[in-house]
């Protein structure tokens, strides 16, 4: 960015009231101006983003409204808790982005929309490989609605006797009837297999059919969002039944460059030929990218440096595709 267009970056977070937005940018200012050379504003930059991002995490403890804690049978089946998470913490692709904004847009608007006999989009279906940002999407979106996150807990909703997961299922979307909440069905293809490809058949049929059921029935004000890495094994019934289906794919150089910098801000990368840094990133996931950004950071400072050169990007490339295929 240059220095113009971080004026604006700055000045929309703030009319946006996106704290976070507003410190990510001053963040990419610092870098900026580490790399013309002017260390000590960027050193400032830096310190006064830590500074400020310390005191707001103890302003919202300060403020934090006690989470309503699952009791009885629902503690077994959902985590609760609430999330700092962001779209703008986000590397997205723009359509992307734009669909997940939409959704947000229509719950900030709900009142609006059903003024005019219109519901909000709440029922999402997130598919894609591992590490995409799925899970983090859930978060995000809880994040800025400001509501709980409930990530329902596999482990004790499937059961192998018969009708006891339907009637737990049953106990979740009550839930949504009591708490407004974003409800996250993770590795969803656990229980919306297709039908008749399971020894079981007759408990899955039933599990699946009462989900269909239940979500169908739904009109809840909470938000529910399911998310598989295996979208081929999902019966066709339940894409119809979500208000969207949003696919997440592998980054593209463009993406992967995008986490790096964001993820590498507080360094010098103008050493870095980001051509060939990212030329080798095929096959990683969003969350591999992240994590070759922390291990060439790693790698940096144990070098005595406070810059990253393209040779601590390329190692760590090769290190997490090697971990990637053991």
């Amino acid at each position: 960015m240059t220095k113009a267009t971080h004026f604006v970056a700055l000045l929309q977070s703030h009319i946006d009231g996106d704290d976070e937005q507003f410190l990510s940018v001053a963040m990419q200012a610092a870098a900026n101006e580490a790399r013309l050379g002017h260390g000590k504003v960027a050193q400032q930059l830096r310190e006064m983003v830590d500074d400020a991002r310390a005191r707001g995490k103890t302003k919202a403890r300060a403020r934090a409204v006690p989470l309503v804690q699952p009791r009885g049978e629902l503690a077994s089946l959902v985590a609760a808790k609430y999330v700092d998470t962001r779209l703008s913490s986000m590397v997205l692709p723009a359509e992307l982005r734009d669909r997940l904004q939409r959704v947000i847009l229509e719950q900030r608007q709900v009142n609006r929309l059903r003024q005019h006999g219109l519901q909000p989009r709440r029922k999402l279906l997130l598919i894609g490989p591992p590490g995409a940002g799925k899970t983090m999407t859930a978060a995000a979106i809880a994040g800025e609605l400001k509501l709980p996150l409930f990530s329902v807990l596999l482990d004790g909703l499937l059961t192998k006797f018969m009708g006891e997961t339907a009637s737990k299922l049953r106990t979740v979307f009550s839930a949504m009837t009591e708490t407004r909440g974003v409800y996250f069905f993770d590795e969803f293809d656990a229980i919306g297999a297709r039908r008749g490809e399971r020894n079981d058949v007759g408990e899955i049929r039933r599990v699946l059919n009462s989900f269909l059921q239940f979500l169908e029935e739904d009109d809840s004000d909470g938000l529910i969002v399911a998310a598989t890495n295996h979208p081929e094994l999902l019966d066709p019934a339940l894409f119809r039944r979500f208000d969207d289906v949003i696919e997440y794919a592998l980054p593209d150089a463009q993406v992967a460059r995008a986490i790096l910098e964001g993820r590498l801000s507080t360094f010098d990368t103008a050493p870095v030929s980001w051509e060939d840094a990212t030329e080798g990133v095929d096959g990683l996931s969003q969350a591999d990218v992240a994590r070759v950004a922390d291990e060439a950071a790693k790698r940096a400072l144990l070098a005595g440096r406070d810059s990253v050169e393209t040779t601590d990007l390329l190692a760590a490339i090769a290190e997490r595709k090697a971990a990637s295929r053991r």
